[in-house]
């Protein structure tokens, strides 16, 4: 099982091996010695694109079936397959319930027709609310688990501290860059017994962590008549036994309420890490991305944020070079990264994508131009990157310990996996992956930070 692209592919990915182990499947780790090689696509941007066609390939190349499913594969279907006859199968999110058939029939040389893609916001009612006891007839990737009599439906892929949980599936925004909401579909919940049925099995599991993803975590709740549901259930998961700290993802700034700020700043055990998908800051710029805010409106989050955590982390990514973006717009948005010190920022430069609206904008920048411009924003967000970093010296931090090999490293509150930087522990001593350390500040290089134990706290 070959997984590629965000955390929400890795969910289900572990719930695949789950089921297909339940089926009589072996994972290995060796794909030398595999029958067949799963790739769970990422189908997002264009980079993530080819790297999915390269890891189909390099599959191939060992000599096992390969079969493709996750974003790519549910995006393209039938495309994919006619331009990658390398590729066994190509299945999509309906093929996930009878994954194992579908395996045997590859492996005995059966074709399978290809995956048709379709507009996945159509399989559900427009109106949220409506949404839940609609979506029992259909495929929704990281929704439906269970404990079962034969087992668990999901498998931990590996035995880092950190897991991540799946809040919600889809999305009802109509960001005009954005293809998400078509192949993903339209915002889906899940119900709080099954997030913190889930929680305690990973806990059981090893997991120090809960990193809660989705595409738009503020929109939890929302589809079950309860707006305010993430901040009842950030304490309940914060409770549950084994799990030393919660982190949420993806907050959409403009649906950032002052109650979910106050929970996820003050509640114990939830990480006061606040990941704001800013985009731009340039007011006109956003509208004509389909989204709502501004410099000073997202200044205020940020100085809500810091009265209630002045030590928060908060990340963000942005993207330059949109089809419209003056010289103005650009100034404005490195402008705002100036005065808002983020502890980390992604920086990507515009392209078009299949099917969205932006694809047909007027007022596209030259490759060049919007190439510039990637360069000097990271530039500067490297430079406001490691001097938010460097204030940080002298400050405690209380570091998850994940990796112990060449050197002793984790993860600070303020800190997401593997995006925004790393604690590298000094004179750690005895520890052990899964160890939470208190520690001070000793120094930073660059995004990351250098620190030394105060006392080892129990994990």
């Amino acid at each position: 099982m070959v997984t590629l692209g965000c955390a929400r592919n890795e969910v289900d990915s572990e719930e695949l091996a789950g089921n297909l182990h339940q089926r009589g499947w072996d994972l290995v780790h060796d794909e030398s010695g595999a029958d067949v090689v799963v790739v769970n696509t990422c189908g997002f941007v264009e980079s993530a694109k080819k790297d999915s066609v390269d890891t189909l390939l390099a599959a191939s190349d060992t000599g096992a079936k390969v079969v493709a499913v996750g974003c790519m594969a549910e995006r393209y279907g039938a495309e994919l397959a006619e331009h990658l006859p390398e590729a066994d199968a190509v299945l999509g999110f309906d093929h996930y319930g009878d994954l194992a058939d579908r395996l045997d029939d590859v492996l005995a040389g059966r074709g399978i027709e290809a995956h048709q893609p379709r507009d996945r916001r159509k399989m559900l009612p427009i109106t949220p609310v409506a949404r839940p006891a609609a979506a029992a007839g259909i495929s929704v990737p990281g929704h439906g688990w269970i404990p079962s009599a034969r087992g668990i439906a999901r498998r931990r892929l590996d035995d880092s501290p950190v897991a991540a949980l799946k809040l919600a599936s889809g999305c009802d925004r109509r960001c005009s860059f954005c293809a998400i909401p078509s192949f993903r579909g339209s915002f889906l919940s899940r119900s709080a017994e099954e997030v913190l049925g889930e929680a305690a099995w990973l806990a059981e599991q090893g997991a120090k962590e809960l990193f809660l993803v989705s595409e738009n975590s503020t929109s939890y709740g929302k589809d079950r008549s309860d707006p305010r549901a993430l901040e009842t259930l950030l304490p309940q998961l914060a409770g549950v036994d084994g799990v030393d700290r919660v982190r949420v993802s993806y907050l959409q700034p403009a649906e950032t309420r002052p109650g979910l700020v106050r929970a996820i700043a003050s509640t114990p055990g939830v990480a006061p890490y606040f990941d704001l998908s800013f985009q731009h800051s340039s007011e006109k710029v956003l509208r004509r991305m389909r989204r709502f805010g501004s410099t000073e409106s997202f200044l205020a989050l940020i100085d809500q944020i810091r009265e209630l955590a002045p030590e928060a982390g908060i990340r963000s990514n942005v993207i330059v070079g949109f089809p419209g973006e003056t010289e103005e717009d650009f100034a404005e948005l490195q402008d705002f990264l100036t005065r808002a010190r983020l502890d980390a920022i992604g920086v990507f430069g515009y392209s078009d994508e299949d099917g969205t609206e932006a694809a047909g904008f007027d007022g596209k920048l030259d490759a060049d131009v919007i190439a510039a411009r990637v360069d000097q924003v990271s530039g500067l967000a490297d430079e406001l990157v490691a001097q938010r970093a460097e204030d940080r010296v002298g400050t405690e931090v209380r570091v998850l310990v994940e990796r112990t090999d060449d050197e002793v490293a984790g993860r600070a509150e303020h800190q997401g996996p593997e995006v925004d930087g790393e604690c590298l522990v000094t004179d750690a001593g005895e520890v052990a992956v899964g160890d939470v350390l208190r520690c001070r500040v000793v120094g930073s290089e660059g995004v990351d930070l250098v620190v030394r134990p105060c006392q080892e706290e129990g994990a």
